[in-house]
């Protein structure tokens, strides 16, 4: 219930991945530093799942998986339960082959794009990519771009909130930014908020007596022995 957008900042090098930190049970706020699109619970142990098998698959063959593995891998596994998971991911990562970037659905399907929003702010992500994204971007600029689109997430949704996080992927790095700018920041309480008795006139008073029946209730103890 909360939006995640990621995008290439350089196309030929790096990934730039970013979340607000806004998890919802409805309409309730149950975590500010903490983003599950889809059902929660679902993302996070399927992620962990994935992880898990991607170690494994490094530790058998020697080798550190591609990007396209860890899609493959989530793909199938979301395929299996036809969308009881309700696990809506976006996957970037750089390898041997370059950057790549996908958005992976509840059911399995997956779309390999440029740049990528899920989640319930995604819409309003999704304007501002479609606004400013250009190839070739600088490093510091797609950050930018990335921080702008979860913004614009936030303050269109309700289920969207909190802090703004970046991941920077590059064949050589990995950044975790937290936070990395607070967009709709709460403000400073400079007064007070209770009103003294008094500050409402009473226009008309009416007082009703309440008749309350007292029942005596006596308990028996269980015999145990």
């Amino acid at each position: 219930s909360a939006v995640m957008e990621q995008k290439p900042s350089l196309p030929r090098d790096g990934i730039v991945l970013g979340a607000d930190t806004r998890a919802t049970e409805g309409m309730v706020v149950a975590d500010k530093n903490f983003v599950y699109c889809g059902v929660g619970n679902n993302t996070d142990m399927t992620t962990q799942l994935i992880s898990s098998n991607l170690e494994l698959h490094s530790l058998s063959t020697g080798r550190l998986p591609r990007v396209v593995t860890a899609n493959r891998m989530l793909k199938q596994m979301l395929f299996r339960y036809q969308g009881y998971i309700g696990a809506a991911l976006v996957l970037g990562g750089v390898d041997v082959t370059g950057p790549h970037l996908y958005s992976i659905y509840p059911h399995g399907s997956t779309d390999k794009l440029p740049y990528v929003t899920m989640g319930s702010g995604s819409l309003a992500a999704m304007a501002v990519f479609e606004d400013k994204y250009k190839p070739d971007m600088e490093e510091e600029e797609a950050k930018q771009l990335v921080r702008d689109a979860i913004a614009a997430g936030i303050y269109n949704d309700l289920g969207s909130g909190s802090n703004i996080d970046i991941c920077v992927i590059s064949k050589n790095k990995l950044d975790f930014l937290r936070p990395y700018d607070v967009a709709n920041r709460k403000g400073d309480r400079y007064g007070r908020y209770k009103c003294e008795k008094g500050t409402t006139a009473v226009l008309t008073e009416n007082v009703a007596l309440l008749e309350i029946e007292v029942v005596d209730e006596t308990v028996q103890t269980m015999d145990t022995s």
